[in-house]
């Protein structure tokens, strides 16, 4: 019998270690992930190969941008559906059950606005964020730290044209597949914060790795309008509700 912290409990906390780099970093190589987490190519190759046997993450061929090297492109290694739901809490069933019988009783257009006011309380946060972040300090910038501190392992990637704000976690995705209404409410409220139309390039939601959405160049954050705030919803379909622990989740054009 294996001891308290012996090489099982070990491997499994390493294999931990190695889903939580992936689903705050995004799809990762070997080389990358033994990098971040100090270990070597050949033990990092060895906890991959068992995720990727138990269904936790999934190898492909790593994208390549311009001109390509010699040699076939590094395999790069991404959440499944199952490693993601590790880290999901399991209301997912219940806030559907309920989002389905909004939709019966009072129709779509209740949806929309149960999503909208699911993130207005988050809108009059971030707009405040904005309005004192320093001068020149990016839309993108300052709502890949306000995700952050909400959950949603957030970070930006510069573009030729603009930001890409990437949220490595979503708590409501499975929700989402569903209910699209959660993400189009979310898009929209970074568009009026940025000041601008963004473009949502791919959902976890619709079995993207990432949500990613594309800020561009040359948009002026401004405060919200309080007309454009969204109405509050019953008190029994707040979006608490929807998924009480908000304390945690490429690209398709």
């Amino acid at each position: 019998m294996l001891k308290s912290g012996g090489p099982r409990e070990t491997d499994e906390s390493t294999r931990q270690r190695v889903s939580r780099s992936i689903l705050e970093h995004g799809p990762s190589t070997a080389a990358e992930l033994a990098d971040r987490l100090g270990l070597t190519p050949a033990a990092i190759r060895r906890h991959l190969d068992v995720l990727v046997a138990q269904g936790c993450l999934a190898a492909r061929e790593q994208r390549t941008y311009g001109t390509r090297g010699r040699g076939r492109p590094a395999k790069v290694f991404a959440l499944t559906d199952s490693g993601r739901g590790a880290f999901y809490s399991t209301y997912d069933d219940l806030a559907v059950t309920m989002l389905e019988f909004l939709a019966d009783e009072a129709g779509e257009e209740a949806v929309e606005r149960f999503a909208a006011a699911r993130v207005a309380e988050m809108e009059t946060r971030y707009a405040r964020l904005l309005s004192e972040a320093p001068e020149g300090t990016s839309a993108a910038q300052v709502l890949a730290e306000a995700l952050t501190s909400d959950g949603y392992v957030a970070s930006v990637r510069p573009t030729a044209v603009g930001e890409q704000l990437c949220q490595h976690h979503c708590p409501v995705a499975h929700v989402a597949e569903r209910f699209p209404q959660l993400c189009e409410a979310e898009t929209e409220v970074f568009s009026r914060l940025a000041g601008g139309p963004v473009q949502r390039l791919a959902t976890i939601a619709h079995g993207d790795g990432v949500c990613t959405t594309h800020i561009p160049d040359g948009l002026r954050p401004s405060p919200v309008p309080d007309g454009l705030r969204p109405s509050p919803v019953p008190d029994g379909l707040r979006p608490s509700h929807i998924h009480p622990d908000q304390t945690t989740h490429t690209e398709r054009s």
